[in-house]
């Protein structure tokens, strides 16, 4: 239940608080006084899209805050979910806008993120203005009626969730399909490519060694030349007075250790000459190994210059630069080809499947047809002993659910149809052609009663239901919401009928307010003699009259009954 709102910076409103109470509360005012601005400001705690503009001139932020109690609303799990501060009884909602944009939004001094505080503003506040009478015309609305008293929701979300993995299975099926009608086009060509790179042998790495051993090949008689005039000068001295590096380090290396018993330092030089000696001596056994093998081979160049034409002129023909994406062509080739191998058996397979999900599809869609007509009989009752008490003695109010298994939506296969006739051997025809404002209207509160008690939600706001309707049956709509919260809710009106004002347990005006500033919006919870002049006002209009006091008096004396 709604206890208290704040709003602050808001349109006209500098500053408003009111407490509000359970059961039956009536606002009324004149046309522009300001409450559809309350309205407006209230729609932001159910997560509306801010507008800057609704920020009052001069202020850097507005607010709007609401007190709830929820000791008896079964919210725990959301709490928990969603690590939330939660005494048991009371959630504070806040919103703030500034001026520069930006929205914050608040769950128990919590910040919170608008999908969140769209998800409880939701669960707690429902407000039905007057173009929300519009949904009775849409029949997703009129279907989604029959699934709320249907009580199938784990059915339906079961349906929407097959229905999807058919849709899903069928768009496979689709590019499965035009995927091998492509692939059999193209057989002839995937098999004589595949084919090229498959005798072409490819291996990865083989492309960088062979262009390595061609440059070695095209340059052996410089290279081994090279390494023999490296080896001589090491290792292989030629004349008698000159003796090789490695022969020159061993005599080193000997003169050092014969001088260590009397020079302490010789002994260390001696080592680090002997490990230059080690490392020499290694270098030469490479160079020498070098030199042996490096041989003038024509023949291996020819070769290998042609395997790597054979690569260069496959990458030229697909574009490539590598022989690694070679490979990855002639593997991707290979799978093309296998699925054309075993397009039959995957599409047959691809088929079952859908096959499998149609069917399921279709027994679920039967349930829910099955729920759908069932809580049909049981609306159709309930909506005309409702309906009879508001005017509508002769009324027929009936349900059609036209089943088609072969046009599956998310929601099922049924095409739900209110129809409604007011007038005693009358035809029912489609609600929405047929009833005039005063008629929906009707219609749509009763409608929101019998809903009412299956979601039990705790607050609901009717912005002017009472739209095209007057005398005895306000009065009887007014009982209506009345009775609505007796039972364990709070019901807000806004009113411009005497008729319901009059019935409302609490009763608010809204009104606007000069200053030499500017001009307020304002709430008061009027007492009991000024509820008597509001509602003599809605009677006779500026001019108060002792006809009309006495007319209010006696309104507010019968609604007691």
């Amino acid at each position: 239940m709604l206890q208290s709102l704040h709003i602050e910076n808001y349109a006209l409103i500098e500053r408003l608080d009111i407490e509000l109470h359970a059961g039956f509360s009536v606002i009324t005012g004149e046309t522009g006084a300001g409450k559809s601005i309350i309205l407006g400001a209230i729609e932001l705690l159910r997560g509306q899209r801010a507008d800057t503009r609704a920020i009052q001139q001069g202020a850097q932020r507005c607010v709007v805050e609401a007190t709830f109690d929820i000791a008896d609303d079964h919210l725990d799990d959301f709490f928990t979910d969603n690590d939330l501060d939660f005494d048991g009884t009371t959630c504070i909602i806040r919103r703030e806008i500034t001026a520069a944009g930006k929205s914050r939004s608040f769950i128990n001094d919590t910040p919170v993120q608008l999908r969140l505080l769209n998800e409880l503003g939701n669960r707690l506040l429902d407000i039905h203005s007057q173009h929300k009478n519009l949904l009775l015309s849409r029949e997703d609305f009129q279907q989604s009626v029959l699934d709320l008293f249907a009580r199938h929701s784990d059915l339906l979300a079961r349906h929407r969730d097959t229905y999807r993995q058919w849709r899903s299975a069928l768009q496979a099926l689709d590019d499965a399909t035009a995927e091998a009608q492509r692939n059999r086009e193209e057989e002839d060509y995937l098999r004589f490519q595949f084919q090229q790179l498959d005798e072409a042998n490819l291996r990865s790495g083989e492309q960088e060694e062979l262009e390595q051993e061609q440059t070695m090949l095209e340059h052996a008689g410089e290279i081994r030349t090279q390494l023999q005039q490296a080896l001589s000068c090491i290792a292989n001295a030629q004349t008698d007075d000159a003796a090789d590096v490695l022969q020159r380090l061993r005599t080193a290396v000997g003169a050092l250790r014969h001088i260590g018993d009397h020079l302490s330092a010789a002994a260390e030089l001696a080592e680090r000459l002997q490990s230059c000696y080690i490392e020499v001596k290694d270098i030469a056994d490479e160079v020498e190994s070098h030199a042996d093998n490096v041989e003038l081979d024509p023949q291996r160049l020819q070769q290998v210059e042609e395997r790597l034409n054979l690569l260069y002129s496959l990458q030229q023909k697909h574009h490539t630069d590598t022989v690694d994406a070679l490979i990855a062509l002639r593997d991707n080739f290979a799978d093309r080809l296998a699925a054309i191998d075993n397009s039959d058996e995957h599409l047959a397979a691809l088929r079952q499947s859908c096959d499998h999900l149609a069917q399921q599809l279709t027994d679920l869609a039967a349930q829910l047809s099955e729920g759908r007509r069932r809580a049909a009989l049981d609306v159709e009752q309930r909506m005309q002993q409702s309906l009879q008490p508001l005017g509508m003695p002769n009324v027929r109010f009936s349900i059609i659910v036209d089943s088609d298994p072969q046009h599956h939506s998310a929601d099922g296969c049924d095409k739900v149809q209110f129809l409604f006739s007011a007038n005693k051997n009358a035809t029912p025809q489609n609600l929405a052609q047929v009833a005039s404002g005063g008629e929906i209207a009707r219609v749509m509160l009763a409608l929101k009663a019998l809903m009412s008690g299956e979601v039990q939600m705790p607050t609901i706001i009717f912005d002017e239901i009472d739209t095209g309707v007057s005398g005895s049956i306000a009065e009887k709509m007014a009982r209506m919401m009345l009775d609505m919260g007796r039972q364990h809710r709070q019901v807000i009106s806004i009113t411009h009928l005497p008729q319901i004002a009059a019935l409302g347990s609490t009763h608010y005006r809204v009104y606007k307010e000069d200053t030499a500033e500017r001009t307020h919006t304002r709430i008061a919870e009027l007492s009991p003699e000024e509820r008597v002049v509001e509602i003599a006002h809605m009677l006779s209009g500026e001019t108060l009259t002792e006809a009309a006091l006495a007319n209010a008096r006696q309104l507010l004396g019968s609604s007691a009954v």
